[in-house]
């Protein structure tokens, strides 16, 4: 039988206002992309207009720049910026999982001593239909644009096995690349800057031109064709000389360079057609956008007083008003039921805008003052300090939710005296310490595991996993057997079987 009937049911469902919406939205924009959004908004509503754009405005909580050099400075204690805070602080099944430069990739956190995974964490894109993110709003769309050479190039970066001070190092070098593949810039001065010797920067060069595109990360033709012609095993004396008097080709002067290589008409015939063959510009095969210059969000300098001063960057910050002189123009003239919603909508929408952004602009500054107090040693001494740090320390230190760090230091930068980096690069994984000391960074543990291979053929010895796991429990490090293993399979270290036989055969 059909019938009607009434019921009460009680469920759980995702529900997300969109004043909430847009301000998780702006908390995670760039500032280029801050700035287009901010511009359409300019155009779609009458009511707002940038601070400086005609005097005499009447402002509303404008998003002015805010300076401190402590974080106890930066107080949410006034009723609306506390309720904006609320509102940023999203909840807690809103997290990102892009925890650090080395688990960029993953949402999913293994456990070091377990081995065991983590339940991943989750973000609004994933919301179900339950509640309330409209259709393609908030919602990650598929990424149809081809890989740069930068990003392929860092995406190796994190799957070499540097430790945390060489990653650095690399990310470093990286920047320099230009759209041709080739490293722009002086070593000398990228040692400088990190605080470390050149040999330091030489030797992660070095690894870094093992990456594919072959050839990339030369700093010239010759040595780029060179890592091309050591890959084809096609290197040698003679071709070496050939590269070294590439002008002598240039002018087609064949005889005086058969003459400086000391090869026959036949031998040199061959050798130009395998430099023919091989790719001057490395980097030209990878498309996206062109490099663009990196505008900072926020800058730390040294204090006379001791410590650094954290500030953010005022010529990022959009500076905007709402216009009431001319709200209670358009206001009063309002005939319709229609026009008084639009106008009212507008207004309301305006506030919510430049309250949002003076939030973000506070909440960037709270977590930036927070790393720069973890990392103070790396700034001070460089790189080789960069200490293990993760979303939550961060979060739970100024009181706010992984989700809402998380938000903050994508796609967001500082400038240092050690040179400008991304607000997640001073994020690393770390594993706990069996004595109960200091926390060790996951990567510094599998460059560790790395040298004490390394040095298996001087000793004379072969460590087995479990060797390795007693040497570096007898240092303080609490590790599974299992995951030595993974990190050694994961640079590419063969068995300790397989290493003694590759010892007897030489």
């Amino acid at each position: 039988m059909l019938g009607q009937r009434l019921e009460i049911r009680q469920g759980q469902g995702l529900v997300i206002t969109p004043q909430l919406q847009q301000a998780i939205k702006l908390l995670q924009l760039s500032n280029l992309e801050l700035d287009a959004f901010v511009e359409a908004e300019l155009e779609r509503n009458p009511l707002l207009q940038r601070e400086d754009a005609e005097p005499g405005g009447e402002i509303e909580a404008p998003a002015a720049p805010v300076e401190s050099q402590d974080a106890a400075e930066m107080s949410f204690d006034e009723g609306r910026v506390a309720d904006a805070d609320r509102t940023l602080d999203a909840r807690s099944d809103d997290v990102y999982g892009d925890a650090s430069p080395g688990e960029r990739t993953s949402d999913r956190m293994e456990d070091v001593g377990t081995g065991e995974a983590q339940v991943g964490l989750n973000d609004w894109s994933r919301a179900g239909s339950g509640g309330g993110l409209p259709d393609g709003e908030g919602r990650e769309q598929p990424d149809s644009r081809e890989a740069t050479l930068w990003e392929h190039l860092q995406a190796q970066a994190s799957q070499a096995g540097f430790s945390p001070s060489d990653h650095a190092i690399a990310l470093t070098l990286i920047d320099g690349v230009d759209e041709g593949g080739y490293l722009r810039g002086d070593l000398n001065e990228v040692a400088d800057r990190l605080g470390i010797v050149i040999d330091r920067v030489e030797a992660v060069l070095a690894t870094c031109q093992g990456f594919e595109p072959t050839g990339v990360m030369a700093r010239s033709v010759p040595e780029c064709l060179k890592l091309q012609l050591i890959e084809r095993n096609r290197f040698d004396p003679a071709m070496n000389c050939l590269l070294d008097n590439l002008d002598l080709l240039a002018r087609r002067d064949l005889s005086a360079l058969r003459k400086a290589c000391g090869v026959d008409a036949e031998d040199m015939a061959e050798m130009i057609a395998e430099l023919k063959a091989l790719t001057p510009r490395p980097g030209a095969g990878f498309g996206g956008e062109p490099a663009q210059t990196v505008i900072p969000d926020v800058h730390v300098r040294a204090d006379p007083a001791g410590g650094w001063k954290v500030e953010l960057n005022s010529d990022t910050l959009p500076r905007l008003i709402m216009d009431k002189r001319y709200h209670g123009v358009v206001a009063a003239g309002s005939r319709s039921d229609v026009e008084k919603t639009f106008v009212a909508d507008c207004a309301a929408q305006a506030s919510w805008l430049v309250k949002s952004l003076d939030q973000r602009a506070k909440t960037i500054l709270k977590v930036s003052s927070e790393i720069v107090r973890q990392q103070d040693a790396f700034l001070a001494f460089g790189v080789e300090f960069l200490r293990p740090l993760n979303l939550k320390t961060v979060a739970d230190a100024i009181g706010m939710h992984e989700s809402t760090v998380s938000r903050v230091t994508s796609n967001k930068y500082v400038s240092t005296p050690r040179g400008v980096f991304e607000l997640k690069f001073f994020f690393t994984a770390a594993i706990q310490s069996s004595d109960g000391g200091a926390t060790h960074s996951a990567e510094a543990v599998r460059h560790r595991i790395k040298a004490m291979i390394d040095g298996e053929g001087r000793d004379g010895d072969v460590l087995s996993d479990d060797r390795i796991v007693e040497i570096l429990k007898e240092t303080g490090i609490d590790i599974a057997r299992r995951t030595v293993a993974k990190y050694r399979e994961a640079l590419r270290i063969p068995s300790s079987v397989e290493r003694k036989r590759m010892l007897r055969t030489g």
